[in-house]
């Protein structure tokens, strides 16, 4: 399988791109069994958390060309339409699943990640790089736009001056620069760090009250569209979600009892 699937008892489903003779290219059944995970990891109560990580020494080199739409171009028959509806049954249907996922989710990047094998962990909420990670945009080389949720990923994390650099002018960033510019949560010291510090902070994450954890990324991850009227009344409904979860009860128990609270993400 060029995408493997663990779910361990410390609440953490990995998701490991596991196609290391292309440095992770995506094919279209690698697309579709990522998000045939996040999709399995929502409904499962037992999946507190995700982490997303990659074997070998790349991340995810983007799209396997030999395989996309978009190679016909030029071709008898090519109609652009179906450009656009492979990407949204796609590439978008991946990035969109891990941006609404109700649950936290960590990215282990290392190595070069290109496009929307980026994109792909830029759409996790914590992002771990080592200063040998890469991170590469190229659709300009061949005339494409930016897809799988670039365009709109990059501006919230970089700013727009910036984004505008990586899409059309293809500049590329380190893991050193990436943590600089707030486009990654951290860099590690190297890839032992990494691994070692993206389970800890996916076992961290799957320790916590993940209802409300699940609540807060979606009022943050809506924030730049919504005005502030309705985002108050967001998180309102929100607050009184999460205080009906029995976490709430645990935490306010820990509190009262100065001891650490057990949450179980209910």
């Amino acid at each position: 399988m060029s995408v493997r699937v663990d779910l361990g008892d410390d609440g953490v489903c990995r998701v490991t791109l596991d196609r290391p003779e292309a440095r992770h290219a995506l094919t279209p059944e690698m697309r579709d069994a990522l998000t045939d995970a996040v999709r399995r990891a929502r409904r499962d109560a037992a999946a507190r958390a995700l982490l997303l990580r990659s074997t070998g020494d790349a991340f995810c080199a983007g799209m396997d060309l030999r395989h996309a739409t978009v190679a016909g171009a030029g071709t008898e028959g090519f109609d652009p339409r179906e450009v656009a509806e492979a990407l949204r049954n796609g590439v978008q249907a991946f990035i969109r699943e891990l941006w609404e996922l109700d649950k936290p989710t960590v990215a282990a990047v290392r190595g070069a990640a290109v496009g929307p094998g980026a994109h792909l962990a830029l759409a996790c909420d914590f992002v771990l790089v080592e200063p040998g990670t890469r991170f590469l945009w190229s659709f300009h080389r061949i005339g494409l736009v930016a897809d799988g949720g670039g365009a709109h990923l990059l501006p919230r994390l970089v700013g727009l001056a910036r984004a505008k650099a990586m899409l059309m002018l293809g500049e590329a960033c380190t893991g050193t620069e990436a943590a600089a510019l707030g486009l990654v949560h951290r860099c590690c010291d190297g890839p032992e760090a990494l691994a070692a510090e993206a389970e800890a902070l996916a076992r961290r994450l799957a320790e916590g009250p993940t209802r409300a954890l699940g609540l807060t990324k979606r009022l943050l991850n809506d924030t730049f569209e919504t005005p502030l009227p309705e985002a108050l009344a967001r998180e309102a409904d929100a607050q009184a979600a999460a205080a009906g979860t029995a976490d709430v009860v645990e935490g306010l128990a820990a509190f009262r009892q100065r001891r650490d609270p057990r949450f179980r993400g209910r």
